[in-house]
């Protein structure tokens, strides 16, 4: 339970600072006024918003049960995690946030965001080659290899069979 707490907690300074401060600083240094009311960019960004958070917890509730530990670098899962979101790509959150950023940008129909998102989206890729793969790689061997080999890194697939 400790373990659900923490990711939770982690989760939401991640998502607050990420979805909520980020954006609205933006936004306001861009003078971008909320649109006045829901039209079709607004319902896409919310929906686009929606599935993001969606797809971002239940990525963090699968690091929490399944592979016991955060999303966070200094905090990360005892076990590997592979199922759940991971059993289709490799890095499910990352993409979740950037659904969930890029539907801001929609909604708000800021160039300012987009920009934030093509950003977001630069330093996550640098962060997976230059930390998180090779950090995978030495905490869990042989097993993270054939997971790389099975499951895309961003692009989702059906995952194979481990003797394809």
């Amino acid at each position: 339970m400790f373990v659900l707490l923490r990711a939770l907690t982690y989760a939401s300074i991640f998502i607050g600072v990420l979805l909520v401060y980020l954006p609205a600083s933006i936004l306001a240094s861009a003078g971008v006024a909320r649109p006045p009311g829901p039209g079709g960019a607004q319902i896409a960004g919310m929906i686009m918003v929606a599935v993001g958070v969606a797809l971002a917890l239940w990525c963090v509730l699968t690091f929490a049960f399944v592979g016991k530990g955060t999303p966070a670098p200094f905090d990360p899962p005892r076990r590997l995690v592979v199922s759940g979101p991971y059993r289709f790509v490799r890095n499910p959150m990352y993409i979740g946030a950037g659904l969930a950023l890029l539907g801001v940008a929609v909604y708000y129909g800021s160039a300012s965001l987009f920009l934030a998102v093509a950003i977001f989206l630069l330093i996550v890729f640098v962060f997976i080659l230059a930390y998180e793969e090779p950090t995978l790689r030495r905490m869990f061997g042989d097993d993270y290899e054939a997971y790389t080999r099975r499951v895309g890194r961003f692009w989702p697939r059906w995952p194979r069979k481990a003797a394809e």
